[in-house]
Protein backbone atom coordinates (compact mmCIF):
# COMPACT_ATOMS: atom_id res chain seq x y z
CA UNK A 1 0.00 0.00 0.00
CA UNK A 2 2.94 2.12 1.22
CA UNK A 3 4.39 1.74 -2.42
CA UNK A 4 1.09 2.76 -4.28
CA UNK A 5 0.81 5.83 -2.44
CA UNK A 6 4.18 6.55 -2.80
CA UNK A 7 4.21 5.88 -6.90
CA UNK A 8 1.01 8.14 -6.77
CA UNK A 9 2.82 11.09 -5.04
CA UNK A 10 5.88 10.49 -7.17
CA UNK A 11 3.40 11.06 -10.21
CA UNK A 12 1.47 14.00 -9.49
CA UNK A 13 5.39 15.36 -8.18
CA UNK A 14 6.22 14.88 -11.83
CA UNK A 15 3.67 16.66 -12.98
CA UNK A 16 4.12 19.86 -10.78
CA UNK A 17 7.61 20.35 -12.27
CA UNK A 18 6.55 19.97 -15.54
CA UNK A 19 4.44 22.47 -15.49
CA UNK A 20 6.87 24.57 -13.56
CA UNK A 21 9.67 23.94 -16.06
CA UNK A 22 7.57 24.58 -19.06
CA UNK A 23 4.47 27.32 -17.95
CA UNK A 24 4.98 28.66 -14.90
CA UNK A 25 8.89 29.40 -14.81
CA UNK A 26 8.83 31.12 -18.42
CA UNK A 27 5.72 33.29 -17.72
CA UNK A 28 7.70 34.54 -14.94
CA UNK A 29 10.82 34.98 -16.40
CA UNK A 30 8.81 37.16 -18.98
CA UNK A 31 7.29 39.19 -16.38
CA UNK A 32 10.57 39.89 -14.35
CA UNK A 33 12.22 41.00 -17.69
CA UNK A 34 9.31 42.95 -18.65
CA UNK A 35 9.76 45.09 -14.52
CA UNK A 36 12.81 45.50 -15.32
CA UNK A 37 12.49 47.95 -18.09
CA UNK A 38 9.70 49.97 -16.56
CA UNK A 39 10.20 52.27 -13.63
CA UNK A 40 7.71 51.53 -11.01
CA UNK A 41 7.68 51.78 -7.25
CA UNK A 42 9.35 49.85 -5.37
CA UNK A 43 5.96 48.25 -3.75
CA UNK A 44 4.69 47.04 -7.19
CA UNK A 45 8.15 45.78 -7.37
CA UNK A 46 7.87 43.78 -4.01
CA UNK A 47 4.38 42.60 -5.22
CA UNK A 48 5.41 41.22 -8.73
CA UNK A 49 8.34 40.23 -7.17
CA UNK A 50 6.79 37.63 -4.34
CA UNK A 51 6.80 33.67 -5.79
CA UNK A 52 2.95 33.64 -5.05
CA UNK A 53 2.01 36.78 -7.06
CA UNK A 54 4.24 35.09 -10.13
CA UNK A 55 2.31 32.07 -9.50
CA UNK A 56 -1.23 32.93 -10.27
CA UNK A 57 -0.77 34.94 -13.09
CA UNK A 58 1.24 32.29 -14.85
CA UNK A 59 -1.96 30.19 -14.27
CA UNK A 60 -4.40 33.22 -15.26
CA UNK A 61 -2.25 33.54 -18.76
CA UNK A 62 -2.22 30.07 -19.15
CA UNK A 63 -5.82 29.74 -18.58
CA UNK A 64 -6.81 32.62 -21.16
CA UNK A 65 -4.65 30.48 -23.60
CA UNK A 66 -6.42 27.57 -22.59
CA UNK A 67 -9.87 28.87 -23.42
CA UNK A 68 -8.74 30.87 -26.71
CA UNK A 69 -7.22 27.36 -28.17
CA UNK A 70 -10.59 25.77 -27.21
CA UNK A 71 -12.88 27.99 -28.78
CA UNK A 72 -11.41 27.98 -32.14
CA UNK A 73 -10.67 24.51 -31.64
CA UNK A 74 -14.78 24.30 -31.02
CA UNK A 75 -15.36 26.51 -34.06
CA UNK A 76 -13.45 24.34 -36.21
CA UNK A 77 -15.13 20.82 -34.91
CA UNK A 78 -18.62 22.15 -35.35
CA UNK A 79 -18.23 22.44 -39.26
CA UNK A 80 -19.62 19.65 -40.63
CA UNK A 81 -20.82 17.79 -43.82
CA UNK A 82 -23.45 15.58 -44.82
CA UNK A 83 -24.72 14.32 -48.33
CA UNK A 84 -28.50 13.88 -48.76
CA UNK A 85 -28.63 11.16 -51.14
CA UNK A 86 -31.20 11.02 -53.91
CA UNK A 87 -33.72 13.28 -53.28
CA UNK A 88 -36.68 13.96 -55.58
CA UNK A 89 -36.91 17.05 -57.85
CA UNK A 90 -40.50 18.65 -58.79
CA UNK A 91 -40.99 20.82 -61.52
CA UNK A 92 -43.60 23.56 -62.16
CA UNK A 93 -45.14 23.78 -65.75
CA UNK A 94 -47.90 23.67 -67.71
CA UNK A 95 -48.40 19.47 -67.70
CA UNK A 96 -51.17 19.78 -69.85
CA UNK A 97 -49.90 21.89 -72.27
CA UNK A 98 -45.92 20.64 -72.73
CA UNK A 99 -43.71 17.25 -72.14
CA UNK A 100 -40.15 17.97 -69.99
CA UNK A 101 -37.73 15.85 -70.69
CA UNK A 102 -33.78 16.33 -69.81
CA UNK A 103 -35.16 16.89 -65.95
CA UNK A 104 -33.04 14.48 -63.33
CA UNK A 105 -35.42 12.57 -61.43
CA UNK A 106 -33.25 12.58 -58.36
CA UNK A 107 -30.08 15.16 -57.35
CA UNK A 108 -27.65 14.90 -54.33
CA UNK A 109 -27.42 17.78 -51.71
CA UNK A 110 -24.42 18.29 -49.76
CA UNK A 111 -25.27 19.99 -46.02
CA UNK A 112 -22.89 22.00 -44.66
CA UNK A 113 -22.76 23.43 -40.89
CA UNK A 114 -23.15 22.40 -37.33
CA UNK A 115 -24.41 18.66 -36.46
CA UNK A 116 -27.26 20.39 -35.02
CA UNK A 117 -28.26 22.77 -37.43
CA UNK A 118 -27.83 19.32 -40.18
CA UNK A 119 -30.03 17.22 -37.54
CA UNK A 120 -32.94 19.81 -37.33
CA UNK A 121 -32.53 20.39 -41.06
CA UNK A 122 -33.48 16.92 -41.50
CA UNK A 123 -35.91 16.39 -39.40
CA UNK A 124 -38.33 19.62 -40.55
CA UNK A 125 -40.20 19.59 -43.32
CA UNK A 126 -39.04 20.70 -46.65
CA UNK A 127 -40.51 21.53 -50.15
CA UNK A 128 -37.38 19.80 -51.71
CA UNK A 129 -35.86 20.70 -54.70
CA UNK A 130 -37.70 22.26 -57.45
CA UNK A 131 -37.27 24.23 -60.74
CA UNK A 132 -39.99 26.66 -62.08
CA UNK A 133 -40.48 26.13 -65.72
CA UNK A 134 -43.71 28.34 -65.98
CA UNK A 135 -43.33 30.67 -68.80
CA UNK A 136 -40.59 28.86 -70.38
CA UNK A 137 -41.66 27.98 -74.35
CA UNK A 138 -41.02 25.06 -76.76
CA UNK A 139 -37.36 24.04 -76.97
CA UNK A 140 -34.07 24.28 -74.89
CA UNK A 141 -33.91 25.85 -71.87
CA UNK A 142 -31.05 25.75 -68.95
CA UNK A 143 -32.34 26.00 -65.61
CA UNK A 144 -31.40 26.16 -62.14
CA UNK A 145 -32.59 24.00 -59.30
CA UNK A 146 -33.42 25.67 -56.17
CA UNK A 147 -33.51 23.61 -52.60
CA UNK A 148 -36.01 25.03 -50.16
CA UNK A 149 -34.87 25.02 -46.47
CA UNK A 150 -35.39 26.64 -43.18
CA UNK A 151 -32.37 26.68 -41.57
CA UNK A 152 -30.56 29.83 -43.22
CA UNK A 153 -27.50 28.81 -40.73
CA UNK A 154 -26.91 26.16 -43.34
CA UNK A 155 -24.86 25.83 -46.72
CA UNK A 156 -25.96 23.90 -49.15
CA UNK A 157 -24.55 22.61 -52.90
CA UNK A 158 -26.74 20.65 -55.31
CA UNK A 159 -24.99 18.10 -57.52
CA UNK A 160 -26.62 18.58 -60.42
CA UNK A 161 -27.66 22.60 -59.67
CA UNK A 162 -28.05 23.46 -63.32
CA UNK A 163 -29.35 21.28 -66.42
CA UNK A 164 -30.54 21.78 -69.54
CA UNK A 165 -34.69 20.46 -70.32
CA UNK A 166 -36.03 20.31 -73.12
CA UNK A 167 -39.91 21.26 -73.89
CA UNK A 168 -42.56 19.62 -76.29
CA UNK A 169 -46.28 20.44 -77.28
CA UNK A 170 -48.25 17.43 -75.58
CA UNK A 171 -50.34 15.45 -78.10
CA UNK A 172 -52.29 12.46 -77.49
CA UNK A 173 -53.61 9.47 -79.67
CA UNK A 174 -56.00 6.24 -78.65
CA UNK A 175 -54.87 3.19 -79.06
CA UNK A 176 -56.46 -0.51 -78.61
CA UNK A 177 -55.70 -2.00 -75.22
CA UNK A 178 -54.53 -5.96 -75.04
CA UNK A 179 -53.33 -8.01 -72.55
CA UNK A 180 -50.35 -10.35 -71.42
CA UNK A 181 -50.92 -12.69 -68.38
CA UNK A 182 -47.49 -12.97 -66.22
CA UNK A 183 -45.86 -15.97 -64.05
CA UNK A 184 -48.69 -18.32 -66.14
CA UNK A 185 -46.14 -20.68 -64.51
CA UNK A 186 -46.76 -20.26 -61.44
CA UNK A 187 -50.87 -21.24 -61.55
CA UNK A 188 -51.37 -24.70 -60.16
CA UNK A 189 -50.53 -26.68 -63.10
CA UNK A 190 -54.27 -28.25 -63.10
CA UNK A 191 -55.31 -25.04 -64.09
CA UNK A 192 -55.55 -22.69 -66.72
CA UNK A 193 -56.61 -19.95 -67.56
CA UNK A 194 -59.13 -20.01 -69.70
CA UNK A 195 -60.16 -16.06 -71.32
CA UNK A 196 -58.93 -12.09 -69.63
CA UNK A 197 -61.81 -9.95 -69.94
CA UNK A 198 -60.70 -6.12 -69.90
CA UNK A 199 -63.06 -3.31 -68.51
CA UNK A 200 -61.88 -1.27 -71.91
CA UNK A 201 -60.75 -2.26 -75.02
CA UNK A 202 -58.92 0.92 -75.51
CA UNK A 203 -56.60 4.01 -74.02
CA UNK A 204 -55.20 7.55 -74.41
CA UNK A 205 -51.69 8.37 -74.45
CA UNK A 206 -49.92 11.38 -74.15
CA UNK A 207 -46.78 12.27 -75.16
CA UNK A 208 -44.02 14.25 -76.99
CA UNK A 209 -45.27 13.23 -80.89
CA UNK A 210 -41.75 11.35 -81.51
CA UNK A 211 -42.29 8.99 -78.43
CA UNK A 212 -46.15 8.23 -79.36
CA UNK A 213 -44.60 7.14 -82.64
CA UNK A 214 -42.58 4.69 -81.42
CA UNK A 215 -45.99 3.26 -79.23
CA UNK A 216 -46.64 -0.35 -81.07
CA UNK A 217 -48.70 -1.71 -78.93
CA UNK A 218 -50.30 -0.96 -75.13
CA UNK A 219 -50.57 -3.66 -72.71
CA UNK A 220 -52.65 -4.38 -69.44
CA UNK A 221 -50.23 -6.72 -67.39
CA UNK A 222 -52.35 -9.43 -65.83
CA UNK A 223 -50.10 -11.26 -63.25
CA UNK A 224 -51.34 -14.44 -61.82
CA UNK A 225 -49.08 -13.74 -58.80
CA UNK A 226 -51.93 -10.85 -57.64
CA UNK A 227 -54.57 -13.81 -57.23
CA UNK A 228 -54.60 -14.49 -53.93
CA UNK A 229 -55.86 -17.84 -53.53
CA UNK A 230 -56.38 -19.09 -57.58
CA UNK A 231 -59.33 -21.81 -58.28
CA UNK A 232 -61.42 -22.62 -61.07
CA UNK A 233 -64.06 -19.95 -61.68
CA UNK A 234 -64.01 -16.44 -62.48
CA UNK A 235 -62.12 -13.79 -60.11
CA UNK A 236 -61.76 -9.84 -60.72
CA UNK A 237 -58.37 -7.91 -60.60
CA UNK A 238 -58.46 -4.31 -60.00
CA UNK A 239 -55.90 -1.68 -60.66
CA UNK A 240 -53.99 -3.94 -63.11
CA UNK A 241 -51.09 -1.94 -64.59
CA UNK A 242 -50.55 -0.67 -68.15
CA UNK A 243 -47.45 -0.47 -69.99
CA UNK A 244 -46.68 0.95 -73.96
CA UNK A 245 -44.15 -0.96 -75.67
CA UNK A 246 -42.48 -0.44 -78.81
CA UNK A 247 -41.99 -2.83 -82.17
CA UNK A 248 -38.73 -4.76 -79.97
CA UNK A 249 -40.73 -5.14 -76.81
CA UNK A 250 -38.91 -2.52 -75.09
CA UNK A 251 -41.08 0.07 -73.03
CA UNK A 252 -41.99 3.37 -73.94
CA UNK A 253 -42.24 6.76 -71.05
CA UNK A 254 -45.73 8.15 -71.86
CA UNK A 255 -48.61 8.65 -70.26
CA UNK A 256 -51.17 6.02 -70.24
CA UNK A 257 -55.06 7.35 -69.46
CA UNK A 258 -56.21 5.65 -67.14
CA UNK A 259 -53.11 4.30 -65.44
CA UNK A 260 -54.88 1.29 -64.43
CA UNK A 261 -58.01 -1.31 -65.24
CA UNK A 262 -59.87 -3.67 -64.22
CA UNK A 263 -59.56 -7.52 -65.53
CA UNK A 264 -61.76 -10.38 -64.94
CA UNK A 265 -60.12 -13.60 -65.24
CA UNK A 266 -61.50 -16.94 -66.03
CA UNK A 267 -59.95 -19.88 -64.45
CA UNK A 268 -61.07 -23.21 -65.59
CA UNK A 269 -59.58 -27.05 -64.99
CA UNK A 270 -60.25 -28.65 -68.24
CA UNK A 271 -59.50 -32.82 -68.21
CA UNK A 272 -60.37 -35.53 -69.75
CA UNK A 273 -58.85 -39.24 -69.19
CA UNK A 274 -57.31 -40.82 -71.84
CA UNK A 275 -54.82 -44.17 -72.76
CA UNK A 276 -51.36 -44.91 -73.27
CA UNK A 277 -50.10 -46.12 -76.28
CA UNK A 278 -46.88 -47.57 -76.58
CA UNK A 279 -44.72 -45.92 -79.41
CA UNK A 280 -41.38 -47.68 -80.05
CA UNK A 281 -39.00 -45.89 -81.75
CA UNK A 282 -36.00 -47.67 -83.62
CA UNK A 283 -35.25 -50.49 -85.60
CA UNK A 284 -35.15 -54.14 -83.67
CA UNK A 285 -32.36 -56.92 -84.15
CA UNK A 286 -32.33 -58.32 -87.43
CA UNK A 287 -34.90 -60.77 -87.53
CA UNK A 288 -36.77 -59.27 -84.69
CA UNK A 289 -40.16 -57.75 -83.93
CA UNK A 290 -42.63 -56.66 -80.90
CA UNK A 291 -44.56 -59.12 -79.73
CA UNK A 292 -46.40 -57.15 -77.18
CA UNK A 293 -46.03 -53.67 -75.09
CA UNK A 294 -47.82 -54.03 -71.92
CA UNK A 295 -47.95 -50.51 -69.81
CA UNK A 296 -48.28 -50.77 -65.91
CA UNK A 297 -51.48 -48.62 -66.35
CA UNK A 298 -53.64 -48.31 -69.00
CA UNK A 299 -54.63 -44.74 -68.57
CA UNK A 300 -54.03 -40.98 -67.08
CA UNK A 301 -55.92 -37.90 -66.34
CA UNK A 302 -54.66 -35.31 -68.26
CA UNK A 303 -54.56 -31.54 -67.71
CA UNK A 304 -54.26 -28.53 -69.61
CA UNK A 305 -55.95 -25.96 -71.95
CA UNK A 306 -59.38 -27.24 -73.12
CA UNK A 307 -58.26 -26.48 -76.67
CA UNK A 308 -55.20 -29.40 -76.05
CA UNK A 309 -57.11 -31.69 -73.88
CA UNK A 310 -59.99 -31.93 -76.35
CA UNK A 311 -57.37 -32.66 -79.08
CA UNK A 312 -55.57 -35.22 -77.62
CA UNK A 313 -56.90 -38.76 -78.20
CA UNK A 314 -53.84 -40.73 -76.68
CA UNK A 315 -50.77 -39.96 -74.53
CA UNK A 316 -47.91 -41.30 -76.46
CA UNK A 317 -45.53 -43.44 -74.71
CA UNK A 318 -42.19 -43.17 -76.64
CA UNK A 319 -39.44 -46.22 -75.65
CA UNK A 320 -36.29 -46.44 -78.02
CA UNK A 321 -35.79 -50.63 -78.96
CA UNK A 322 -32.78 -49.83 -81.52
CA UNK A 323 -31.31 -53.31 -81.26
CA UNK A 324 -33.18 -54.90 -78.90
CA UNK A 325 -33.13 -58.60 -79.45
CA UNK A 326 -34.50 -59.83 -76.22
CA UNK A 327 -37.07 -59.01 -73.61
CA UNK A 328 -36.86 -55.40 -71.88
CA UNK A 329 -38.87 -53.71 -69.03
CA UNK A 330 -38.97 -49.86 -69.22
CA UNK A 331 -39.18 -47.12 -66.72
CA UNK A 332 -40.47 -44.33 -68.14
CA UNK A 333 -41.07 -40.66 -67.52
CA UNK A 334 -44.62 -39.03 -69.03
CA UNK A 335 -43.78 -36.46 -71.03
CA UNK A 336 -46.70 -33.40 -71.34
CA UNK A 337 -47.86 -33.13 -74.89
CA UNK A 338 -48.40 -29.07 -75.96
CA UNK A 339 -50.92 -27.37 -73.90
CA UNK A 340 -51.30 -29.97 -71.53
CA UNK A 341 -50.39 -28.97 -68.09
CA UNK A 342 -50.06 -31.88 -65.68
CA UNK A 343 -50.83 -35.80 -65.98
CA UNK A 344 -52.04 -37.31 -63.04
CA UNK A 345 -49.58 -40.19 -63.69
CA UNK A 346 -45.77 -39.20 -63.73
CA UNK A 347 -44.11 -42.70 -64.47
CA UNK A 348 -45.00 -45.95 -65.52
CA UNK A 349 -43.00 -49.21 -66.57
CA UNK A 350 -43.56 -50.54 -69.81
CA UNK A 351 -42.45 -54.36 -70.46
CA UNK A 352 -41.37 -55.34 -73.95
CA UNK A 353 -41.56 -59.36 -75.18
CA UNK A 354 -39.61 -59.41 -77.93
CA UNK A 355 -40.37 -62.64 -80.93
CA UNK A 356 -39.35 -63.63 -84.05
CA UNK A 357 -40.45 -61.29 -87.19
CA UNK A 358 -42.68 -62.50 -89.72
CA UNK A 359 -43.65 -60.54 -92.83
CA UNK A 360 -47.33 -60.52 -94.69
CA UNK A 361 -48.06 -58.78 -97.94
CA UNK A 362 -51.61 -56.66 -98.71
CA UNK A 363 -52.00 -55.79 -102.16
CA UNK A 364 -54.38 -53.07 -103.50
CA UNK A 365 -53.92 -50.47 -101.16
CA UNK A 366 -55.59 -47.10 -102.28
CA UNK A 367 -53.07 -44.31 -101.92
CA UNK A 368 -54.44 -41.29 -100.13
CA UNK A 369 -53.03 -37.73 -100.54
CA UNK A 370 -52.32 -35.31 -97.51
CA UNK A 371 -51.13 -31.05 -97.10
CA UNK A 372 -52.77 -30.79 -100.53
CA UNK A 373 -53.76 -27.13 -100.62
CA UNK A 374 -57.12 -26.32 -100.72
CA UNK A 375 -56.91 -24.95 -104.34
CA UNK A 376 -55.32 -27.78 -106.58
CA UNK A 377 -56.61 -31.28 -106.73
CA UNK A 378 -54.31 -34.67 -107.90
CA UNK A 379 -54.77 -37.39 -110.05
CA UNK A 380 -52.59 -40.45 -110.54
CA UNK A 381 -51.55 -40.37 -113.83
CA UNK A 382 -52.02 -44.48 -114.50
CA UNK A 383 -53.34 -46.80 -112.31
CA UNK A 384 -50.16 -48.31 -110.89
CA UNK A 385 -49.54 -45.28 -109.47
CA UNK A 386 -52.83 -45.15 -107.77
CA UNK A 387 -52.41 -48.33 -105.55
CA UNK A 388 -49.66 -50.21 -104.15
CA UNK A 389 -48.33 -53.63 -102.39
CA UNK A 390 -47.89 -52.92 -98.36
CA UNK A 391 -45.54 -55.51 -96.67
CA UNK A 392 -46.35 -55.80 -92.96
CA UNK A 393 -43.36 -57.63 -90.56
CA UNK A 394 -44.15 -58.60 -86.97
CA UNK A 395 -44.72 -61.04 -84.67
CA UNK A 396 -46.10 -63.77 -85.65
CA UNK A 397 -48.62 -63.58 -83.10
CA UNK A 398 -49.44 -60.07 -84.56
CA UNK A 399 -49.48 -60.18 -87.90
CA UNK A 400 -51.69 -63.59 -88.26
CA UNK A 401 -54.23 -61.13 -87.18
CA UNK A 402 -53.66 -57.65 -89.21
CA UNK A 403 -56.15 -57.04 -91.75
CA UNK A 404 -55.75 -54.01 -94.04
CA UNK A 405 -58.37 -51.53 -92.57
CA UNK A 406 -55.15 -51.07 -90.40
CA UNK A 407 -53.13 -49.78 -92.71
CA UNK A 408 -52.90 -46.18 -94.96
CA UNK A 409 -50.38 -45.46 -97.83
CA UNK A 410 -50.17 -42.05 -98.48
CA UNK A 411 -48.17 -39.04 -100.11
CA UNK A 412 -47.17 -35.62 -98.57
CA UNK A 413 -48.11 -33.07 -101.05
CA UNK A 414 -46.96 -30.66 -98.74
CA UNK A 415 -44.83 -27.83 -101.04
CA UNK A 416 -46.01 -29.39 -104.46
CA UNK A 417 -47.83 -26.98 -106.84
CA UNK A 418 -49.13 -27.09 -110.30
CA UNK A 419 -47.59 -29.77 -112.89
CA UNK A 420 -46.53 -33.65 -112.93
CA UNK A 421 -44.32 -34.76 -109.41
CA UNK A 422 -42.79 -38.21 -108.61
CA UNK A 423 -43.50 -38.64 -105.11
CA UNK A 424 -41.90 -40.90 -102.46
CA UNK A 425 -45.14 -43.55 -100.58
CA UNK A 426 -45.39 -43.24 -97.09
CA UNK A 427 -47.20 -46.07 -95.23
CA UNK A 428 -48.33 -46.09 -91.66
CA UNK A 429 -50.84 -48.52 -89.46
CA UNK A 430 -52.98 -48.43 -86.33
CA UNK A 431 -50.50 -51.17 -84.93
CA UNK A 432 -47.29 -50.00 -83.54
CA UNK A 433 -45.72 -53.24 -83.06
CA UNK A 434 -45.41 -53.40 -86.99
CA UNK A 435 -43.32 -52.15 -89.16
CA UNK A 436 -44.57 -50.93 -92.50
CA UNK A 437 -43.15 -50.28 -96.12
CA UNK A 438 -44.10 -49.85 -99.70
CA UNK A 439 -42.91 -51.80 -102.61
CA UNK A 440 -43.31 -49.42 -104.89
CA UNK A 441 -41.26 -46.34 -103.12
CA UNK A 442 -42.65 -43.51 -105.98
CA UNK A 443 -46.00 -42.72 -107.66
CA UNK A 444 -45.98 -40.01 -110.70
CA UNK A 445 -48.92 -37.72 -110.00
CA UNK A 446 -50.75 -34.75 -111.60
CA UNK A 447 -51.71 -31.37 -109.89
CA UNK A 448 -53.58 -29.06 -111.44
CA UNK A 449 -55.76 -25.99 -110.23
CA UNK A 450 -59.45 -26.56 -109.69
Amino acid sequence: MKKIIRGIGKFFRHIGLFFDKWLISPITKFILKITNFKDNSKGIDRFLGKKSTLIVISLILAFVVFIIIDQESSVMADQYAEILYNQPVTAVYNEELYVVEGLPKTVDITLVGEKRHIFLAKQSPSKGVSVDLTGLSEGNHKVTLKYSQKLKSLDYKLDPSEVTVTLYPKVSETRSLTYDVLHSDDLDSKLSIDSVELDRDDVIIKGAQYKLDKVATVKALVDVDDIAHPKAGEIELKNVDLVAYDTKGKVVDVEIVPTSVTAKVKITSPSKEVSIKVVPKGNLATGKAIKSADTSIAKVIVYGSEEAVNDLEYLPVEIDVTGLSESKEYKVTLKKPTGITDISTKTLTVKVEVDNSISKEFADISIATENLADKYKVQALSEADSRVIVVAKGSEAVIKDLDSSGITAYIDLDGYGVGEHEVPVKVKGTDLRVKYSSKTKKVKVRISEK
